[in-house]
């Protein structure tokens, strides 16, 4: 049981106030040492639960702890994701200039940026519940697609996420309250555009780093 992958929450790679006005301090610190490290916490404990269950050879543990490892890997890998494809607004990689071939890519599907970015607007306002929107590139065609997944669900494996945001209520509403469209807007200006071309041109492994076991195995 020694053995078992221990997961752990990793710094952020800018302050917790680095994000305002458009992500306030008070958000990034709960966001992320309160439920970003719950996920981490909670899928550590199952992971041992499902071990022990192994060793023991009670499949049917086993198979009731999938859903709960599921989820809060989901949640592990996701947030994971989305600190990275952030940047202070001050910072060089938040201007689209930096990422050409993405820019290049984005024209080709949806004409412009600012169309693309209210396409992608339009698929978090639609969603129900907890969730998040997602650009992909489609492994197969290699084309672009704006999807959205419920809760924690991750991206399908045929999809490499290029850029992912949080639209659980946790995310914004200590300072947007209800106005969801208005967290979906200033979340543009902190976007790490630097980082979403990056996953574009690398392998869809290099997008999951030292999660890539994580995620193969959901």
């Amino acid at each position: 049981m020694s053995s078992i992958a221990k997961y752990t929450l990793p710094a952020l790679p800018y302050a917790y106030d680095a994000l305002e006005p458009h992500i306030s301090k008070e958000i990034m610190t709960l966001h992320h040492t309160k439920h970003h490290q719950t996920y981490i916490t909670n899928l550590n404990n199952f992971l041992q639960t499902q071990s022990t269950a192994s060793l023991a050879g009670d499949l049917i543990k086993q198979l009731s702890l999938q859903q709960a490892i599921n989820f809060h890997a989901g949640g592990h890998i996701n947030h994971t994701l989305f600190w990275e494809n952030l940047a202070p607004a001050s910072s060089p990689s938040t201007s689209p200039d930096c990422a050409p071939k993405l820019v290049a890519a984005i024209n080709t599907r949806w004409g412009d940026l600012s169309t693309f970015q209210q396409k992608f607007n339009a698929a978090l306002l639609s969603l129900k519940g907890s969730g998040w929107g997602w650009l992909v590139q489609d492994l197969e065609s290699g084309a672009l697609e704006i999807i959205t997944s419920r809760d924690q669900d991750v991206v399908p494996a045929t999809k490499k996420p290029l850029l992912g945001v949080d639209f659980w209520e946790h995310a914004y509403y200590l300072q947007y309250l209800n106005d969801k469209a208005a967290y979906a807007n200033g979340i543009w200006k902190v976007v790490n555009w630097e980082i979403v071309e990056k996953r574009l041109t690398g392998s869809i492994d290099s997008v999951f780093g030292s999660l890539v076991g994580l995620k193969a195995g959901l």
